[in-house]
């Protein structure tokens, strides 16, 4: 069976509610409270976006992800009540999309998750690379599989990525504020750098000959970032 989202998190009564919630507003939401159920959950079910918690009672949200992202490109969000940016920084590393902090909003949590669905949707929509609009002579970007090509290497990225090089694409050869990413990648313009710089990261190490001395995402000190696609 197919859900848009899978709720990971062995609160019990936070994620039942959580899951209802989804359900009255349209979200076909599936709930598990441990890591054996998740694996067990993805062997006769599929799910657009999964909701981890770090801590299981059975193991770390850190391995599930990892896992997780052996076989399958979804988005992965983490909610957690742990709050220092070292567990930020290593959820977003491992191959996490996004961090939400416990406790949530129920409203903002759902406004989060149905972003991301609507891009899934729309790129699952745009069909094949050819049909793609953004297109340049040495980088192309696919909403269809939410890969790039870039100087002919295809190059497959997960969902916050994808977004954040449209993001810069749509734009490109033009400075890019923090704020306009934040809000245009994330939803709104409260994450901290940390969680910018950590997909910046990532699309320079997929992306650039030498990430430490990029030369196509350009760090606009104090300002944003901008794709340089012309000389």
């Amino acid at each position: 069976m197919h859900y848009r989202c899978l709720i990971v998190d062995d609160e019990t009564e936070l994620v039942e509610t959580t899951a209802e919630y989804f359900r009255m507003f349209e979200v076909s939401t599936q709930a598990v409270t441990s890591a054996e159920a998740c694996y067990a959950f993805f062997e006769e079910n599929t799910a657009d976006i999964v909701l981890l918690d770090i801590n299981l009672g059975d193991g770390s949200g850190f391995e599930v992800c990892k896992k997780l992202r052996e076989e399958m490109n979804m988005p992965i969000l983490f909610i957690s009540a742990r709050q220092s940016d070292d567990d930020v920084l290593i959820a977003l590393s491992i191959g996490g999309d996004d961090y939400i902090k416990k406790p949530y909003s129920l409203s903002v949590l759902l406004a989060k998750v149905k972003v991301l669905l609507k891009r899934i949707d729309a790129s699952r929509e745009e069909g094949q690379p050819a049909s793609a609009p953004n297109q340049s002579a040495v980088l192309t970007l696919d909403p269809g599989t939410m890969s790039a090509v870039y100087e002919g290497r295809q190059i497959p990225l997960k969902a916050k990525e994808f977004a954040l090089l449209q993001a810069l694409y749509r734009r490109h050869d033009t400075i890019v504020k923090k704020e306009e990413l934040f809000e245009e990648v994330w939803g709104d313009t409260f994450f901290g750098d940390s969680t910018l710089n950590v997909h910046i990261r990532k699309l320079r190490e997929k992306l650039e000959k030498n990430p430490n001395e990029p030369e196509l995402i350009r760090t606009v000190w104090g300002t944003g970032y901008l794709l340089k696609l012309c000389e």
